[in-house]
């Protein structure tokens, strides 16, 4: 499509074609898809009003809420250059996101209010603006609703920047990734792949992961193409089971830590999901075991997706191929999206022959432009058109592709790779583990060890010493483990990933100063 850049047009086009349609949910609030388009242009106008303009940044700070959708689209409907940040960051970190987004507003909503007004050099921003009453700033909200809901026309161009999305830090400093409107709406408007394209025309999207993330892409595409997406503020594995039954949700995204959490909630087997057609998994490897878990609890709904923030979405394992009795088929990440290019090269650059291990390279139509005002970062990931991932991984003979590590977390022991995810794999397979993470922690000398942090299995009584037993019956030697702790839940990342980087620290070891750490430039958060 010609216009794909202006897809907040687009998508307020769909709007007006169902007034009436129940456009976005959270709890007892239900917002038609006319009411929702009128919030969209009168906020736009709002914003008009105080001075926004193409090409202006605009930092955006909140929870999930419709409100928080409808300002991300009327900054976009501006030609605005929108960074949605976390409202977990610190308030020094804060003052570093809006001040590398180059923002002239900072639109919050009052849950920040406090952060807001702890955040340094909040007096360098040219307008603060509330989404609502009791924030920091005025009351967006309350001028919006004095402004027409008439069209506004988009005066952005394709390759005008569109979103700056700030990386987790899971490598190092966070770091602005950006993308054009060319590139957003291309995102957008792209077919489902024949793997998610089974669901019925009236599709609801269950958002319960951060906006500011996946899940944000998600509720975009479903609303372009007439859907309901229906929003909560957090997951809780107890609200996720009743907005699902309650809500006759299609579709769900989860990673994998909060997938499991979900299935072995007690109440799992008292809901009904049967309106359920695709439960979206990723941002972290999947245990194997606990996949054939869920798919006994959910049945034949699920759909891995395998992408990173710099590359897009890169291949999907679609429903038909996870058999509980393959688990090979259950260890990979599916075969690559159509118009996505993925080869398997060494450290040199040159490509690996099938079944060889090596840094996964993708080129696709979804690469970010680069990383916003650091073209020295850009040069290291992108290279001639293609993204070094950061992951590493092979291809099987039968076109699945296998990841085996991130190449920062890879450990080596006696001069051997030692992969955490195939140890991690090893773990959960231990029917008293719920869930592990491995990760190279250096001992006195410097050398590099292996340590496990492991959730039991509530009631169980697996100890350190049989988790070794366990490893060393299914792995080398090389891959003992040096440490095992045990905790009631993992620490996640806001992207629900496990976070090795605090789990290093509570060891006593900043990641830093892991030796052969790669440069913190490597790409690396997953979607």
């Amino acid at each position: 499509m010609p216009d794909e850049h202006r897809f907040v047009e687009n998508t307020l086009a769909a709007l007006a074609a169902r007034p009436d349609a129940e456009a976005v949910v959270q709890g007892p609030r239900r917002i038609t898809a006319g009411e929702f388009r009128a919030l969209v242009l009168r906020t736009a106008r709002a914003l008009r009003r105080r001075g926004l303009r193409r090409g202006d940044g605009v930092a955006l700070l909140g929870r999930n809420s419709p409100e928080v959708i409808a300002v991300r689209y009327a900054a976009h409907l501006l030609g605005c250059r929108v960074g949605h940040l976390s409202t977990g960051l610190t308030a020094k970190a804060l003052a570093a996101g809006v001040e590398d987004i180059g923002a002239r507003a900072l639109i919050a909503d009052p849950a920040s209010a406090g952060l807001v007004a702890a955040t340094p050099n909040l007096a360098a921003v040219p307008d603060v603006l509330a989404l609502g009453p009791g924030g920091h700033g005025d009351d967006l909200l309350a001028l919006a609703a004095r402004e027409s809901a008439d069209p506004v026309e988009s005066p952005t161009a394709p390759d005008d920047p569109c979103a700056i999305h700030h990386t987790g830090g899971t490598t190092g400093p966070p770091k602005g990734i950006c993308r054009t409107y060319g590139q957003i709406g291309g995102i957008i408007a792209a077919p489902l792949p024949p793997a998610l394209a089974e669901v019925p025309d009236e599709e609801r999207l269950l958002v319960c992961t951060t906006l500011t993330m996946f899940g944000g892409f998600l509720a975009d595409r479903v609303l372009a193409r007439g859907g309901t997406v229906v929003l909560q503020d957090g997951f809780d594995a107890a609200a996720v089971l009743d907005a699902v039954e309650r809500e006759r949700v299609t579709r769900l995204f989860l990673p994998p830590p909060l997938l499991y959490s979900l299935i072995d909630h007690p109440a799992v087997g008292d809901h009904d999901l049967s309106g359920l057609r695709v439960l979206l998994y990723g941002a972290s490897p999947a245990s194997p075991a606990r996949l054939a878990d869920a798919l006994r609890t959910l049945g034949p709904v699920l759909v891995q997706h395998y992408g990173q923030n710099e590359a897009g979405s890169i291949s999907l394992l679609a429903a038909a191929d996870h058999d509980p009795a393959r688990p090979e088929l259950l260890r990979s990440v599916g075969r690559p999206l159509p118009g996505v290019s993925v080869e398997i090269r060494d450290p040199a650059g040159r490509v690996l022959p099938t079944g060889r291990v090596g840094e996964i390279w993708v080129r696709s139509p979804g690469l970010m432009s680069g990383y916003w005002k650091r073209p020295d970062l850009t040069a290291e990931a992108l290279r001639d058109g293609w993204l070094r991932t950061g992951d590493l991984g092979r291809f099987g003979p039968t076109g699945l592709l296998t990841l085996t590590d991130r190449v920062k977390d890879v450990i080596v022991v006696d001069t051997v790779n030692v992969y955490t995810t195939e140890i991690e794999h090893t773990l959960d397979a231990h029917p008293e583990v719920l869930h592990s993470a491995v990760y190279g922690v250096p001992d006195a000398d410097g050398v590099e060890e292996v340590h496990a942090t492991v959730v039991r299995v509530p009631g169980a009584a697996v100890d350190a010493e049989a988790l070794r037993a366990w490893a060393r019956r299914e792995q080398s030697s090389v891959y003992r483990l040096a440490r095992v702790a045990f905790t009631d839940r993992l620490p996640l990342t806001e992207g629900g990933k496990p976070d090795k980087r605090l789990l290093r620290r509570l060891t006593g070891t900043p990641a830093g100063s892991l030796p052969g750490t790669p440069a913190t430039s490597l790409p690396g958060d997953r979607t």
